[in-house]
């Protein structure tokens, strides 16, 4: 039998694949070299009067949020999973609903509806008997707690969905097994589901908490100074990159903390499944109050990270537009946004489809570190990375400017930065683990059989990508290009640092308005973003119908 002949067109996929990862590694290395920069005196007095606070800050809150994510969505995994219960089968998805809401847009609606003199303290001043804010008022939301609640109400879906999974895929078996030795299903969760779940709830409080350290907005709204308002204070307004890219590197060392904490949470577990597929756990049907306390359970975190602040915003977004209709400029806003966020999704698309194909079809060292390093940029802050792309970002703009100005004697102005083309590749880093990741499991369910077959008819390597993995891998592109898309318009702070002059985009509008405290004027932007946020939620969930 004649053996189907090697092909050497690789070395063009590899390249690629090595080119994209070298980009997404380029704002980490230009930060270290940005931070040697600054001057003998900086670091002392950055450790004298900056960090301290401001890392205490960033600890006690990831310390707060990790508690809580762990527990509302570990909780409401197993309760939806374990038991039968009126509304389960709606808070199934519904659970997955906070992550429609950026952390900076639940922090700006419970502003305004936790105010001393709003509504909601009213109504209660009034059923207490009380006439005056001086008299009772809720502890203020601006505050610590209020920030690791608030956070921790919208960044729970990520504990949720991971976990759920785990338990969904856990042989009923293991269930029945401690049944029958006498064990309730109580007892089975903290005995059984608990320890098998642990890396599933690690991955995804790990999650969690880089999009906590990540935050600018709600942690600015709500008075809590962590290390990225400091990197943005730094930069913008003492005009100071040294110490902006120092306290980044402190970030980092944070980031690569949490990235250990996960994978040492995962040390030396291994489960091995049947041949099989296992049969999903039988919800256990709960009546009474059991079932009613279960409703309410899974009721708190909805209706306070979603319902609450998406209600609030209708209302606030309909009051705006009967007084005083729709802004003009946030037709312009709405286009920028779309417009930046598409472009991004499209190269990012491209970008995981080069590094998926290379590390399937030509796996190797250099191909399985690409996409390897093409996951590092999903786990550096969105304030670091925009404090790490603007100095190679500035030097091709310097040469760019430079070689234009000598040929026709002109200054063009910046390309990349006045363009937004440094925004696109900010969202591009920042984003091509989903990218990569989502694709790469749509190239896993297609059979090796079909890529031999293709070489067999001596069709090329761009042939075979074509015509096999493109068609059969769709849903996983779609799927990852639309949460690429949507995460983009929400990013919060690689836009503030990185947009052109006089260009706003529905999230910096938001900022804006909230920080000057006119939040009438930004409910329609807020609407919007929760709104478009509200598709991957739709994807997630059907995904998750599709496994059950």
């Amino acid at each position: 039998m004649n053996q189907i002949p090697r092909r050497r067109s690789g070395a063009g996929w590899r390249f690629g694949a090595v080119l994209i990862a070298a980009l997404v590694c380029l704002p980490v290395l230009a930060l270290l070299l940005i931070a040697f920069q600054g001057s003998a005196g900086l670091w002392p007095h950055m450790l004298a009067n900056v960090l301290p606070a401001a890392l205490k800050s960033t600890v006690i809150l990831l310390a707060g949020v990790g508690m809580l994510v762990t527990l509302i969505g570990t909780t409401t995994a197993w309760m939806v999973t374990a038991y039968d219960f009126p509304g389960r089968r709606v808070f199934e998805w519904a659970l997955l609903l906070p992550l429609a809401v950026p952390t900076y847009i639940i922090a700006y609606a419970y502003l305004d509806i936790l105010h001393p003199v709003g509504a909601v303290q009213g109504a209660l001043r009034s059923l207490l008997g009380y006439s005056s804010p001086r008299e009772f008022r809720l502890p203020d939301i601006r505050s610590m707690g209020g920030c690791i609640l608030l956070l921790g109400l919208v960044l729970y879906p990520y504990v949720y969905l991971t976990t759920r999974a785990m338990f969904l895929t856990q042989a009923a078996n293991l269930v029945e097994v401690s049944r029958t030795l006498g064990t309730r299903r109580g007892s089975v969760f903290r005995r059984v589901a608990l320890p098998l779940a642990r890396p599933a709830i690690a991955v995804g409080a790990s999650l969690a908490l880089m999009e906590a350290l990540n935050d600018i907005g709600a942690s600015q709204f709500l008075g809590v100074r962590t290390l990225t308002p400091s990197i943005y204070s730094t930069w913008v307004n003492r005009s100071d990159m040294p110490g902006a890219a120092q306290i980044a590197l402190a970030m980092l060392v944070i980031v690569v903390l949490l990235v250990l904490v996960e994978r040492y949470a995962r040390r030396n577990q291994r489960y091995a499944a049947a041949a099989q597929r296992p049969r999903a756990m039988s919800p256990a049907r709960l009546r009474g109050w059991r079932a009613a306390g279960a409703f309410c359970l899974c009721l708190f975190p909805v209706a306070l990270g979603f319902i609450a602040p998406a209600a609030y915003l209708c209302r606030e977004a309909w009051k705006r537009v009967s007084f005083a209709g729709i802004s003009p400029r946030i037709w312009g806003e709405i286009v920028n946004t779309v417009t930046v966020s598409a472009v991004a999704t499209l190269l990012v698309l491209l970008s995981g489809l080069v590094l998926a194909y290379a590390a399937r079809t030509y796996p190797g060292r250099s191909t399985s570190l690409a996409a390897r390093a093409s996951t590092l940029g999903y786990a550096v802050p969105g304030t670091v990375l925009a404090i790490g792309l603007l100095y190679p970002v500035g030097l091709f703009d310097r040469f760019w400017a430079g070689g234009v100005e000598w040929l026709i004697g002109a200054a063009p102005g910046l390309l990349l930065l006045g363009s937004g083309a440094a925004l696109v590749l900010a969202y591009s880093v920042r984003f091509m683990a989903i990218s990569t990741g989502g694709i790469e499991a749509g190239f896993s369910r297609i059979p090796p059989s079909l890529d031999h077959a293709g070489r067999m008819l001596r069709r090329s390597s761009m042939g075979v990508f074509r015509s096999v993995h493109l068609p059969l891998s769709k849903t996983a592109i779609a799927s990852a290009g639309l949460l690429v898309f949507v995460d983009c318009m929400k990013e919060l702070p690689a836009t503030l640092l990185l947009r052109p002059l006089n260009f706003e985009t529905l999230a910096t509008h938001l900022y804006g308005e909230a920080a000057r405290g006119t939040y009438e004027e930004a409910a329609i932007a807020a609407l919007l973003i929760v709104l478009i946020g509200i598709l991957p939620v739709v994807v997630l969930s059907r995904l998750g119908r599709v496994e059950t």
